[in-house]
């Protein structure tokens, strides 16, 4: 899902890198967990744990 150019979108529609990016922004820069729980057709829930230092 984090992959860069993953895309549910048919070829030549979006570019893919939303995820991709939010990742490495929330994760990567900031030091947070980004955990997803997802269920196919119902939907997907994005938890962002924010450490306080």
């Amino acid at each position: 899902m984090f992959d860069h150019l993953f895309t549910t979108k048919p070829v030549g529609k979006g570019t893919g890198l939303g995820l991709s990016i939010a990742y490495k922004i929330i994760v990567q820069k900031h030091k947070v967990t980004l955990e997803v729980n997802s269920v196919l057709g119902k939907g997907s829930e994005f938890i962002i744990t924010i450490p306080i230092y």
